[in-house]
């Protein structure tokens, strides 16, 4: 396999020497192993020389020989004579882990989700402390107290998404139809179709579901529950709380459950939040909160804002699954959010979508988007062109990006791309013009 664009290789490797202490070879040999034993760099990829390395990292020849030499030992990268360095196969991703992510991506916009957790303030921790728990043995079923000072009566979970597996095993049955946005979470999609239950598209637009529509699938699907977003995944709108009222009222008056997706509820950067559900309709409504956008979806913490009897029932449905979410996660996200003040990483989002935007403007005109309110993504529409297949050649030119179809119940928006524009600037403007590459190709 051919040896990367230095200066794209380059862009992956200075955003992981952020991370860690110690001197800069053992960093260097650190983000390498992490890139190929995540898949970013294929079987058989040649990196580049000692003296490029080191001239676009602005760092000693001997540094970068340093790290080469501690790949050679670990079994990572291997030489071969008047050839190069190659990153050798027993150093690389499983083959499963190349099945789904193949190729060398060294920007990948396909994952909604913040980068890395290098913009979280670290408390002072005594790991003693992490374990410590009232139960003593951890497996304390409704949450950590220290946590649940801080988020009130909740169920905690592990991430978000494991909040919409469990509420959609409480309130579907195999067969039974569930209302969801056009377009929609994948992992929603995924969580409805796994136990058995169809998601049924509504037509969406700016504001959130139209009321006429919601009433015209209530008749004719006769739906378990319907699965809305607070603020949108692929499309960055927020659901306005007007509107929202107006769909609680009608969902109540059916007594149709609703499932309330808020894990992106804090990634508002302009305008009015996000109206709630549970106001109008209290007894009907499960909310889903995470702080994998928040702080870090490495934590996988989350919870479930339900009422009762539908509380007890998820509680029991969470125990059949993993009995409790990890104790430690729970007192590290509840330190992190003592110590972290949120508005500082939204605003760090805000300026790095605006930054996506200019770019994809001028190295890509006839793209166009609109302005998303909340969220990590930019909802971009390719003119003329099917962008499952332009997702392929953007993998083949180092970019991930993810495709409209998959948002979509009945696999539409197929001239569509989610972008996220989360990654560092940086690694943004390494992206763009492969981009427009492979749209030129």
């Amino acid at each position: 396999m051919p040896s990367p664009d230095v200066d794209q290789f380059a862009a992956l490797i200075r955003d992981r020497l952020r991370h860690g202490n110690g001197p800069l070879s053992r960093r260097l040999a650190a983000a390498l192993t992490d890139l190929a034993r995540t898949g970013a760099l294929s079987p058989g990829t040649r990196l580049p020389s000692e003296r490029d390395l080191a001239r676009v990292l602005e760092c000693s020849r001997g540094a970068v020989a340093a790290a080469f030499n501690a790949l050679f030992e670990d079994g990572i990268c291997e030489r071969k004579h008047g050839s190069g360095t190659y990153l050798a196969a027993s150093g690389a991703a499983s083959a499963m882990d190349r099945l789904l992510s193949p190729g060398a991506v060294f920007a990948d916009l396909s994952t909604s989700v913040v980068p890395d957790p290098a913009h979280l303030q670290l408390p002072k921790l005594d790991p003693a402390a992490l374990l410590h728990t009232p139960s003593r043995h951890g497996y304390d079923r409704l949450g950590e107290p220290g946590l649940l000072e801080l988020l009130g009566d909740v169920l905690i979970t592990s991430g978000g998404q494991q909040g919409i597996d469990l509420s959609t095993r409480c309130l579907a049955r195999p067969g039974e139809a569930v209302l969801v946005e056009e377009p929609t979470y994948p992992g929603a999609l995924a969580a409805i179709s796994s136990c058995g239950a169809r998601p049924v598209a509504v037509p969406t637009d700016q504001r959130g579901m139209l009321p006429e529509a919601l009433g015209e699938a209530l008749t004719r699907h006769r739906p378990a529950f319907a699965y809305v977003q607070a603020v949108r995944n692929p499309t960055g709108a927020v659901s306005d709380a007007e509107r929202v009222r107006e769909l609680a009222e009608i969902a109540r008056a059916a007594d149709l459950p609703v499932v309330a997706d808020h894990t992106l509820a804090e990634v508002v950067h302009e305008g009015a939040p996000p109206g709630r559900f549970a106001d109008t309709h209290p007894h009907g409504t499960i909310e889903v909160h995470s702080l994998s956008k928040a702080l870090w979806g490495g934590l996988r913490v989350g919870w479930l804002v339900a009422p009762e009897p539908l509380r007890a029932q998820l509680t029991e449905l969470k125990q059949t699954g993993d009995l409790a979410t990890s104790t430690v996660s729970q007192r590290l996200a509840a330190e992190l959010l003592r110590h972290n003040d949120f508005a500082t990483w939204r605003g760090e989002l805000a300026r790095r979508r605006d930054h996506l935007a200019t770019a994809l403007r001028q190295a890509l005109p006839e793209w166009t988007w609109t302005r998303p309110a909340g969220g990590l993504s930019l909802w971009v529409r390719l003119p003329g062109t099917d962008a499952d297949a332009f997702a392929e050649l953007a993998r083949e030119n180092g970019v991930a990006v993810a495709p409209g179809s998959m948002f979509s119940a009945d696999r539409r928006h197929r001239d569509h791309l989610r972008l996220s524009f989360a990654l560092p600037p940086e690694l943004l403007d390494q992206a763009v013009p492969a981009l427009a590459l492979a749209w030129a190709g």
